[in-house]
């Protein structure tokens, strides 16, 4: 049985809880549950689910999806920004930690510079900038320009508009940086010492001791920046003015359900799209878990 004292200490961890369980409960669990009931039937946005009740139609959305050039369009298009964005942003923040962890005067104030765009690029300025610099009369086409180079407008070109806001991703590489830091600095520097005994040149120490003792620190950002990436919203959304063009070319995902349910007021639909997406980053986690096991290293 408790003893009285356990009793209130129980009791005081509860009340210090209770607000994060109420705001768990309220605004996450609450509309999650609705979301999923919502996805099963025919919900109009401006009709009051209480006055006038949704109609249920069993899993007319879902196969409504599969049936959808649109959603598949968005779904390709959100997987190469992922499969191509993730990777290039990782190995700019691992070059970047190496070259931070070697010791440079000032690393403090390099670390924090490094770190601002993962602070600032999710916002709506850093994109609306991104749209001045990658458009027809832009930074990037007036330094082209310097050269002889009559370049397109890179956001109103549906071959390159993709891959502007990918570079802006790639750009937000300050928060796996600062993480795969932190994690060089927890290799012991006496494998490196004995590498150095015998002989082993930068890159042999580097393949040989420093990427399999970091293949955790690199796993964790891996799954952290795919869920982030499969999220993403704002850039495209400023980037396209809202319409996912040129040619739907940067309709990713939660763009297309954004529009589907906040613009054509298809909350149903734009509920079972989003429990999809929802599989879909868990699948892929899954598999990255599964995969991590022929590939990462840990030191125990």
């Amino acid at each position: 049985m408790p003893h009285p004292k356990e009793k209130r200490d129980n009791l005081a961890a509860y009340i210090f809880l209770s607000p994060w369980l109420i705001g768990l409960t309220v605004f996450t669990l609450g509309p999650m549950l609705w979301s999923l009931w919502f996805s099963f039937t025919d919900y109009n946005l401006l009709q009051s689910p209480i006055q006038s009740p949704p109609d249920f139609i069993g899993l007319e959305n879902y196969t409504k999806m599969i049936q959808d050039p649109e959603f598949w369009n968005s779904f390709r298009v959100t997987v190469t920004y992922v499969l191509a964005g993730v990777p290039l942003q990782l190995g700019l923040a691992l070059a970047l930690a190496l070259l931070l962890d070697k010791g440079l005067r000032g690393l403090s104030f390099y670390r924090s510079i490094f770190y601002l765009p993962s602070l600032l690029g999710g916002s709506v300025a850093i994109a609306i900038l991104w749209r001045q610099v990658f458009g027809k009369d832009g930074l990037v086409n007036a330094f082209l320009a310097i050269f002889g180079i009559d370049a397109p407008g890179w956001i109103g070109h549906p071959d390159y508009a993709l891959w502007t806001i990918i570079i802006l991703h790639i750009w937000t590489f300050g928060s796996p940086m600062v993480i795969f830091l932190a994690g060089l600095r927890q290799i012991p520097d006496m494998y490196y010492e004995a590498a150095s005994v015998d002989g082993a040149s930068r890159p042999q120490r580097f393949f040989r001791i420093t990427l399999p003792l970091l293949t955790p620190i690199i796993f964790f950002n891996l799954v952290l920046q795919v869920i982030f990436a499969f999220q993403t919203f704002t850039q495209a959304y400023v980037v396209s003015g809202g319409t996912g063009g040129p040619a739907d070319s940067t309709m990713l995902y939660t763009l297309l359900l954004y529009r589907v349910g906040f613009l054509e007021y298809d909350m149903g639909y734009a509920s079972a799209m989003a429990w999809f997406l929802l599989v879909v980053i868990a699948a892929f986690t899954a598999f990255n878990f599964w995969l991590s096991k022929f590939w990462v290293f840990y030191d125990d």
